[in-house]
């Protein structure tokens, strides 16, 4: 057994230190993700049924971060989702789509670069495996190395070297941290969020890590950044926008909100293919919060001001300067906003 303790995002923080950064606009959180992948805003919208289409992309795109347009469903729609968000702007976007490691997925890989997408993202919940091994190299016999591929999920430093060593560009760091996922309940496996992108962190490749899962918060995406993150995926913090699919739901009250998913969950395993399997997700409801471009403007001005506090101006000088400090439940109570606790 491994005594080193597993850390959460609670569970640290980042020490301030001294800065002389005057404006928050000197601060540069673009991210090089490698192979033609650059983002101005390091944040990916996650490739899910109730998250990723065309308008989320759209407004991704916009606002200088990703969306990666979900694979469940036909070839021929999800090229249409993506051909879409290409076509509503007068500049192209960026605009990633999902694939899978078995069936089509070499055919879907080449329809979605033919009408254009910008990388591809190989979409496994356990990707330190055998048939990912033999999809990339499938996926690279087949496309070549002049296209960006983003593999996951894994959670040891073991896995990320094996994703790079077969082919991936950058890899999805986290098993089991979403806020609708319970594969760490129904199968025991998992590390802590944070200690997973510690732990990827020391690879010695040429890999870019995205962290993903556990996220809640614009100071959790500093957390991941100032360990070795190269970009944040997150879900639930895009849930209930505009710009998610499915309908706006509204009770009698006025009370709206959207329905957000894991794709593990029942509920989507029957949507997309008919049955269940092993269920590792839940099905919930989340509050309607608006456009997702004002979320995203909120976690950049949350991210630029974290970086200011470690006075650093790019995402490898806080990754150089940062010093974490761990804290107590006490500590963790105290971080959060607590005046609604209190006893008058």
């Amino acid at each position: 057994m491994n005594n080193n303790n597993c850390l959460s995002y609670d569970d640290v923080l980042l020490s301030p230190q001294y800065s002389d950064i005057r404006s928050r606009s000197e601060i540069d959180i673009s991210s090089d993700l490698g192979n033609g992948l650059i983002l101005k805003l390091p944040i990916m919208a996650s490739p899910m049924d109730t998250i990723s289409e065309a308008p989320m992309a759209v407004v991704m795109s916009q606002q200088g971060g990703v969306a990666i347009i979900h694979r469940y469903n036909s070839i021929e729609h999800q090229a249409r989702q993506v051909s879409i968000a290409q076509e509503k702007s007068d500049t192209k976007l960026i605009v990633g789509a999902a694939i899978g490691i078995t069936d089509n997925f070499i055919e879907r890989a080449a329809v979605l670069r033919a009408v254009g997408v910008n990388f591809l993202c190989v979409d496994v919940a356990h990707g330190h495996h055998i048939l990912m091994k033999e999809a990339l190299a499938k996926l690279r016999s087949a496309l070549g190395n002049d296209i960006h591929i983003m593999a996951g999920n894994v959670a040891t430093l073991e896995g990320i070297n094996d994703l790079s060593d077969w082919g991936a560009d950058s890899v999805r760091c986290n098993i089991g941290g979403g806020s609708i996922c319970s594969t760490r309940t129904q199968t025991g496996h998992g590390l802590p969020g944070l200690q997973t992108i510690f732990e990827c962190a020391k690879t010695n490749r040429n890999v870019k890590i995205i962290a993903d899962g556990g996220i809640k918060t614009s100071g959790d995406m500093v957390k991941a950044l100032a360990a070795g993150a190269d970009a944040i995926m997150v879900g639930s913090l895009l849930a209930g926008t505009d710009e998610t699919p499915g309908k706006l739901l509204c009770d009698k009250k006025g009370h709206r909100w959207k329905i957000y998913r894991g794709m593990a969950s029942k509920e989507a395993q029957i949507d997309w293919r008919g049955n269940y399997s092993s269920f590792e997700g839940v099905s919930a409801t989340v509050p309607y919060r608006g456009s997702a471009a004002d979320v995203l403007k909120d976690l950049e001005k949350g991210i630029r001001s974290g970086f200011s506090y470690s006075g650093a101006r790019t995402i490898s000088e806080l990754c150089a300067k940062a010093t974490f400090v761990k804290q107590t439940s006490s500590g963790i109570s105290e971080s959060h906003t607590h005046i609604l606790r209190r006893e008058w």
